[in-house]
């Protein structure tokens, strides 16, 4: 009985800490739960549609969050938080499943969007019940959680289950406010009480999760091409947009995570907590956004150039798609952008105007064929962090020699 305990206990994790298998494992409901939504926007896109796939996505990112937080402080792989991580997956699973419906319930079975808030409701207070049993003795955290429950849990909660018993603009306003809530309820009960025990885990752990939403970018693109025949245009749309996810990537792991962690690792106490609510719980969001946005609109574009039957190759993308397809870089660059400002304290005059210039650039994607759109956004991208990369490393010397 005695060694069943000791198996069962949460586990301390050290500043040593690195990401567990069992963590890896507990992020795979999540590359589907990303995966359907893209497949929520895709279905009928529409600028509603996709703001209410951005409410989905950050709703989702709360969950994947608040036990990327408890993962930092108690070892994932210990036999009880191992047990409410495999708990956690299932309740994921079943959000994702109800994902594509969750604004337009189909007749027949459950309430999608009430399956949706119930599931979401259940990862949040599992997430509380295993801080609290996880910290005993600390008063500081407990209180902390008590505001969270308060503030930051049960309002958002109250808001999502009325927002499921409508349909259309109201329940997504109503959604969009639970959000607002949600987040700004995180920021007001302030950082006392968290704490990042390993700064390498937490970046580790986060840019594990750019690296999902890139993965997405690639799934999609296949997804598009589903069920085509394979020509010279196909293979062009997708060596471009597997470029500019590279060129995303290259951004993200060469020039902003490495500087990040060393400047968390540079903090501690309620400094080192703020700066990863800042800049890994807020500021990755749009990372991630930009990311699945972009990967809409990629999945889009391969398919018009993959249906010969129904598109030429001069056929531009249209609507909101165009947008996503510029758009979502835009949101990752603008992201980036906050992320160096907030950690350097450096203005990064490249990722932002390259971040406003995509966002705007929607009207123009749409007059375009969606092959010289998708080859030329690549293009860009590349140009944007080469230049990124380049300000930064001058930067960088000039500071050493002035020192």
């Amino acid at each position: 009985m005695a060694w069943n305990r000791e198996r069962a206990r949460m586990v301390a994790t050290g500043d040593d800490h690195r990401v567990t298998p069992a963590e890896l494992f507990f992020d795979l409901v999540f590359v589907y739960a990303i995966t359907q939504v893209t497949a929520l926007m895709a279905t009928a896109p529409s600028p509603v549609r996709v703001v209410g796939g951005m409410v989905v996505l950050a709703l989702l990112w709360w969950c994947w969050c608040c036990f990327a937080w408890l993962g930092n402080v108690v070892r994932a792989d210990s036999g009880a938080l191992f047990a409410v991580l495999v708990t956690v997956m299932a309740v994921v699973l079943i959000v994702s499943l109800a994902v594509p419906e969750v604004f337009a319930d189909a007749p027949g079975g459950l309430s999608a969007p009430l399956v949706f808030v119930l599931c979401y409701g259940a990862v949040r207070v599992l997430h509380l019940a295993s801080y609290w049993i996880s910290s005993p003795g600390d008063p500081v955290l407990r209180a902390t959680l008590r505001r969270t429950a308060l503030l930051s849990v049960l309002p958002p909660l109250v808001l999502l289950l009325i927002g499921s018993a409508f349909s259309g603009r109201v329940q997504l306003l109503l959604w969009l406010g639970a959000v607002a809530v949600d987040y700004g309820g995180i920021w007001v009960t302030g950082a006392s009480g968290w704490r990042v025990n390993s700064p390498g885990h937490f970046s580790e752990r986060h840019g594990l999760i750019v690296i999902i939403a890139l993965g997405e970018s690639i799934v999609a693109m296949g997804v598009g091409v589903s069920g085509f025949p394979l020509t010279l245009a196909v293979l062009g749309a997708s060596s471009a947009g597997l470029l500019l996810a590279a060129g995303l990537w290259r951004l993200y792991f060469r020039q902003l995570g490495e500087a990040a962690e060393h400047r968390l690792a540079g903090l501690d106490g309620d400094e080192r907590t703020r700066f990863a609510r800042d800049v890994y719980t807020f500021l990755h969001l749009p990372l991630v956004a930009g990311v699945v946005l972009c990967a809409l609109g990629m999945k889009k574009a391969l398919q018009q150039v993959a249906d010969t039957g129904h598109y030429g190759l001069a056929e531009p993308l249209h609507g909101v798609v165009a947008w996503s397809l510029t758009g979502g870089v835009g949101v990752y660059l603008l992201g980036a952008a906050a992320i160096v400002r907030r950690t350097t304290g450096r203005r990064p005059t490249a990722l932002a105007t390259g971040g406003v210039c995509c966002l705007a650039a929607g009207p123009l994607v749409g007059v375009v064929p969606a092959l010289v759109a998708l080859a030329t956004l690549a293009g860009a991208a590349a140009v944007l962090v080469w230049l990124h990369g380049r300000r930064e490393a001058r930067t960088g010397v000039e500071a050493v020699e002035a020192a």
